[in-house]
Formats: structure tokens, sequence, C-alpha cells
């Protein structure tokens, strides 16, 4: 079965980078560009985890995650931040506000390859 990673993306240039990697890696992909697209696919395709941006347009990634976090049916998807928000204690706020993981950009996509098969094994 062929795993469906969300990306929540604002950025055309980071969503197609990432959108590749996933398929070369045979994710299938879904792509929202901004928190309330990210949070209408999630409740309508469930995806095996997602990939957050934090900064968006609107509802912001750390609104959305407490949101997904909060319901029932998404409560277990894993969620990893991705984010240029690379100061001292963001990986802890993105954490508080219930992400399982973070990676700052510009994202090593050995370090990314390497979450994603341990949240997805």
């Amino acid at each position: 079965m062929t795993r469906r990673i969300l990306i929540v993306e604002d950025n055309q240039d980071s969503r197609i980078l990432l959108t590749d990697l996933l398929q070369s890696l045979a994710y299938s992909v879904l792509v929202a560009e901004n928190g309330v697209q990210g949070l209408a696919l999630a409740q309508a395709e469930k995806p095996d985890l997602i990939l957050m941006d934090l900064s968006l347009p609107g509802m912001d990634g750390w609104s959305l995650t407490r949101q997904l976090k909060q319901d029932a049916a998404l409560a277990r998807i894993p969620i990893i931040a991705l984010t240029a928000h690379a100061m001292v204690g963001d990986r802890e706020e993105a954490l508080r506000a219930g992400c399982d993981d973070y990676v700052s950009k510009p994202v090593d996509m050995r370090e990314l390859t390497s979450k994603l098969k341990h949240y997805l094994r």
C-alpha cells in the first residue's frame, strides 16, 4: 500500500521540491497551499503523515496542528514541522503545538527521508 503524505506549504518552490522528493521515494502526495486547504484535505483524505509549514497565510501551522491533534479521527497522524523558524525555542514551540517532529529549512533531504521512514514504518 502506498503511503500518502500531505504537504501543507504556501511556497510554490518548496511544494515542488518536496513533491518531487516524496514521489521519487514512491509516496503518494497531497498538497495544500494554506491552512484551510490543509485542514480540509486532512479531514477528507486522512493521510499517513503531514509535512507542515508553520508560517502559513490565514490559519498558521501551529493553529492547524492544534486543531488536527484535537480531532480524534486525525490525532494519530504524525506531523513534521518544516519551517524557517530555527531560532532557540522554535522547535519546542512546534512540539508543544502538537507536531511530532521538526525539520528546519532549508530542508536536509537525508534528514527528512530518515524521519519519514521512522514515522511511516
